[in-house]
């Protein structure tokens, strides 16, 4: 097959994915070996496809195709780098999951940027005590034992993001450490036609629930606070109006259903003392009860006592 018939043939599988699948996941290949990739290629297999090629040709073919679908120019500018497509119409997680999960070890290479922080544990190394002096080049607290050379502390060898040098390098593989593991990791998240980050996926609905939640409360108080209704307010100031009327009702002659049994209470002080007293022990019961005194409180409910907040009454009583 000549180099046009290979672009070609490119061209058409690009554009038979891009029509099938909604869904694309673009990746970073970087230190993934063929043996990985063949079996990454085989767990996402029943999930969708992966497509690996030039950035060019995938930056022209993407080109060329804009004008069908304007949402495929968005691609273009993480068509950087050793890039790679998974395209699913899946559930999102679950390819993501497939995706990432297969990695393996690798030993640190002189001149790699450290995804993660490298730690040479404290321990007896093996090695004999000719080396000493290369332990100290690197600042590796280190003691004689039994004729080998022992680290005394753990010590924070790469941080993550810096980049891995020659003595550390080769201190690790001393060691046997192979601190790196590699895979494929996504870059971006397309689906449909917007592009996001692949944080976006663990977001669950218990999270937007909260999100949403906290929407509705903040709505409410500036509602409150500026005296404007809204739907989140309108109960708040029922209530609040209410418990208006309750306080005229108690501090005047006038009396109305819903606060004479308030009255009643308030002109009966031993009753009054009864309640409060009642009240002050359900709530120190409740507060060192535990699950089977809840679990009986739930099979058997006792009556509500009556509090200050609401006065006794819901609502709409």
């Amino acid at each position: 097959m000549s180099k046009g018939e290979r672009k070609a043939e490119y061209f058409d599988r690009l554009k038979r994915y891009l029509e099938t699948y909604s869904s694309i996941f673009i990746v970073d290949v970087d230190n993934v070996g063929s043996n990985q990739m063949h079996q990454i290629r085989k767990s996402v297999r029943a999930h969708g496809e992966i497509l690996m090629g030039k950035n060019t040709m995938v930056r022209r073919a993407l080109k060329v195709l804009g004008p069908s679908n304007p949402n495929y120019e968005k691609l273009l500018p993480y068509i950087k780098g050793n890039i790679g497509f998974v395209f699913t119409n899946s559930d999102l997680k679950e390819v993501r999951d497939l995706v990432v999960a297969n990695r393996v070890l690798a030993p640190a290479r002189a001149g790699a940027i450290a995804p993660v922080d490298v730690f040479v544990p404290a321990g007896n190394t093996g090695m004999e005590p000719g080396q000493t002096s290369f332990f100290q080049a690197l600042g590796i607290p280190t003691k004689i034992s039994r004729g080998t050379i022992e680290i005394t502390n753990d010590v924070h060898l790469v941080k993550v993001g810096e980049k891995v040098g020659p003595s550390e390098a080769t201190l690790l593989n001393k060691l046997n450490i192979s601190p790196f593991t590699y895979g494929m990791s996504i870059v971006e998240v397309y689906d449909n036609g917007s592009i996001f980050k692949p944080s976006v996926l663990d977001i669950t609905d218990d999270d937007l629930l909260a999100h949403f939640t906290q929407a509705i409360t903040e709505v409410a108080c500036v509602s409150l606070a500026a005296n404007i209704p809204t739907l989140p307010a309108v109960p708040h100031m029922l209530i609040n109006g209410f418990k208006d009327l309750l306080s005229i009702s108690v501090a005047s002659e006038y009396t109305f259903k819903e606060s004479e049994s308030i009255k009643e209470l308030l002109d009966n002080p031993e009753a009054l003392a009864a309640a409060a007293a009642a009240a002050a022990a359900s709530t120190t019961a409740a507060s060192g009860s535990g699950a089977s005194t809840a679990a009986a409180a739930a099979a058997e409910p006792e009556p509500e006592e009556e509090s200050d907040d609401d006065m006794g009454f819901g609502l709409f009583d």
